[in-house]
């Protein structure tokens, strides 16, 4: 049951993320999360869509993967492994905050669904 609730928190924030980056990328909020300013954020309003996507894609998969119950786990170990490593990717590329904000949970949600 942990395992599921700590899943189910990394794929409400991957749909948080998903949000800002497909419907407030250009936004204050969306800029003050990400460090943006106005004419980067209209630059690059396409592409951080397209990152939104893929992000919801990531919060489909752990939401299968729990509703599949105790058959979903290898689901979840999947897109829980991929969020880690998209994680450690964008904190190598582009922020060391995204360790924490993605990364770590990810791992926590990973132990433990192995360990149930």
């Amino acid at each position: 049951m942990i395992g599921n609730i700590l899943t189910g928190v990394v794929a409400l924030i991957h749909c948080y993320i998903l949000v800002l980056e497909m419907f407030l990328w250009d936004k204050p909020q969306g800029m003050k999360a990400f460090g943006s300013t106005p004419q980067f954020a209209t630059e690059t309003k396409v592409l951080a869509a397209n990152q939104g996507l893929y992000n919801g894609f990531l919060a489909a998969g752990l939401f299968w993967g729990i509703w599949l119950g105790e058959a979903g786990d290898p689901i979840k170990v999947f897109f829980l492994l991929c969020v880690a490593v998209a994680g450690v990717f964008g904190a190598v590329t582009a922020s060391r905050k995204i360790l924490f904000v993605q990364t770590i949970p990810a791992v926590v949600a990973l132990f433990a669904v192995w360990l149930a």
